[in-house]
């Protein structure tokens, strides 16, 4: 394998590629979600909502199912969302029921949109007894034609939503969004909202990062740096164990909710940190999900690698800062001077425990994390070298 580069420096100049696309790949106008917590008053109301749209899905479940069922020497019928919004027309008139016309439609389309996703008969059923252990939280969901924000309230389906406003909401343009319920019974709303971004924007850093994404260290730098918070799971995990021994299901949801209150949070300052401070982010595409089902499962969901890579994500498009995922195979073997993969380099799972190496080509001595870093920086800025190759 070649060198990328002549020396580690290298990466971290000024990228004049980097400001160049900065301009001419972002547009004026992006969306980006916000969510505020509603009163507590109105949970009521919302779990009315709720239980209508739960039996417009079930509905729509028992629908698709049947369609199937009934056809099984025929090809196959699926449904659409504009099928599924014919069938449950007029539902929203009849009485009792609390929801909108919006709302019942913007149900069979997430319906219709699911079914597809994962590639199944029938999906699983939204339950409304809260008694249930299958309860399902709360979710209304509903278009941005149907909702108003008036006087610091929300004005949906008759209602006067009152909620803690943190972004000044009444500055955006509202799109369509949800009103949910957590695990503790408190009820949010998270609205799409359009927000201009200046695409002649420079990025206030001037350097390229490489990120090697990892289990005893979130996060390990190009620069030598690192990002280790603390592991917000493992230190509530007796606390955690005690409460459900006495079987106190309030307190469990509190340290839960406790416990990715404080991983959001630290996520979130890291993440802005880095937007500021660099103008090209590479970060390595390690598959969690296919290590959530292995036996380092609790430690891949402590450390949410997806949650942070989101987050930096959509805050690098923000501040027109470059991002991309890097394929990192081999990016631990590699070293990062001579672009070789030695005989000595550490491999597979029997060498975890090597943390250090010395390479044998050009006698470099290698952190194990950082040279990946490394070579996941160059590995970007090989790709915005070259650009993207015509259809």
């Amino acid at each position: 394998m070649p060198a990328l580069y002549t020396s580690v420096d290298e990466a971290q100049k000024p990228l004049a590629l980097t400001k160049l696309l900065s301009h001419t790949i972002y547009t004026m106008e992006a969306t980006k979600t916000l969510k505020f917590r509603i009163k507590d008053k109105h949970a009521k109301a919302m779990l009315a909502m709720a239980r209508d749209v739960n039996t417009v899905w079930n509905y729509a479940n028992e629908t698709q199912y049947r369609s199937l069922k009934r056809y099984c020497n025929r090809p196959k019928v699926w449904l659409s969302g504009f099928d599924l919004c014919a069938l449950t027309a007029g539902f929203s008139k009849c009485e009792g029921v609390a929801v909108g016309s919006g709302t019942v439609q913007e149900t069979c389309k997430e319906f219709a949109t699911r079914l597809k996703q994962f590639k199944r008969q029938k999906l699983n059923w939204r339950v409304s007894n809260r008694k249930s252990p299958k309860y399902s939280l709360g979710w209304v969901p509903f278009k941005g034609a149907h909702i108003k924000h008036k006087a610091g309230q929300l004005h949906f389906n008759g209602l006067k939503i009152g909620l803690w406003d943190s972004y000044g909401l009444s500055n955006y343009e509202l799109c369509s969004g949800s009103f949910n319920e957590d695990s503790r019974g408190r009820w949010y709303v998270n609205i799409a909202v359009k927000v201009k971004v200046d695409e002649k924007r420079v990025p206030e850093g001037t350097t390229t990062i490489g990120i090697d994404l990892g289990l005893k260290t979130l996060a390990t730098y190009s620069d030598g740096t690192a990002f280790a918070p603390k592991k917000f799971y493992r230190a509530a995990e007796q606390a955690l164990g005690i409460a459900q021994r006495a079987n106190k299901k309030r307190r469990v949801k509190a340290i839960h909710a406790k416990i990715a209150n404080q991983r959001k949070d630290a996520i979130h300052k890291e993440t802005s940190a880095l937007v500021k401070k660099h103008a090209a982010i590479f970060v390595g595409n390690v598959n969690a999900k296919a290590l959530a089902k292995t036996s380092m499962a609790k430690s891949v969901h402590d450390a949410a690698w997806t949650m942070f890579r989101t987050t930096l994500k959509y805050k690098a498009i923000r501040q027109c800062v470059v991002f991309a995922e890097v394929n990192e195979a081999f990016s631990t073997q590699t070293c990062s001077c001579c672009g070789v993969i030695p005989a000595c380099s550490p491999k597979g799972r029997a060498c975890l425990g090597i943390r250090q190496w010395t390479c044998s080509s050009c006698g470099s001595v290698h952190d194990r994390d950082t040279n990946a870093a490394r070579n996941i920086a160059r590995l970007g800025h090989q790709a915005l070298e070259v650009g993207i190759p015509g259809l």
